[in-house]
């Protein structure tokens, strides 16, 4: 997998936790250093543990279905980019709030990177190197939260559907490559 593949994963992935993040912003009256660098590391902690995970769970099962794997990774990213294309869409309001407490932030950065575990798997079968990609993801994550804190803050809401769109956007246009490749149509 090239570095631009890994970024585009990373960038995908991490729209989610962009999108809370930009909620988490907005609920805020002031935004201090301390509160974004916190949502950063929360769910680019979660980012990055999460393809381990999968991984470990992914290469468990590869040798039983190699002959399939690519059909797998695309059926699995398309799926998470699908989903995070139809809430992009969606007139439900979240509630945000502001607040870091332990509880919240630990079940909001689980939630947004169940996708990530599945994007794991996938890496087992494809024989991604996991420790590089896992890092290269959490710092993404990390970065891209922190700034979500301060954007919604400033911007509001109004870019929160847009980051889901483009981030699922880019996992199925992922996915369809990584099917692509193995057919030999690329």
């Amino acid at each position: 997998m090239t570095l631009l593949n890994l970024f585009l994963i990373a960038v995908g992935l991490s729209m989610d936790a962009f999108a809370v993040s930009v909620c988490k912003g907005l609920a805020m009256e002031k935004v201090p250093l301390k509160k974004a660098v916190i949502a950063g590391l929360w769910f680019g902690s979660f980012q990055a543990l999460m393809p381990m995970l999968g991984y470990l769970l992914g290469s468990r099962f590869e040798r039983y279905i190699s002959n399939i794997d690519h059909w797998i990774a695309f059926i699995l990213l398309a799926l998470i980019g699908g989903n995070m294309v139809k809430e992009s869409f969606s007139r439900e309001e979240e509630k945000a709030s502001g607040t870091m407490y332990f509880k919240e932030m630990f079940l909001l950065a689980v939630a947004t990177s169940i996708d990530a575990l599945a994007v794991g798997i996938t890496f087992a079968f494809l024989r991604v190197d996991i420790l590089p990609a896992m890092g290269f993801i959490g710092v993404t994550t990390f970065v891209l939260s922190a700034v979500g804190v301060k954007v919604g803050n400033i911007f509001g809401s109004r870019y929160k559907s847009r980051a889901e769109l483009a981030g699922g956007i880019l996992l199925i246009f992922m996915g369809l490559k990584i099917l692509l490749e193995h057919l030999d149509v690329l």
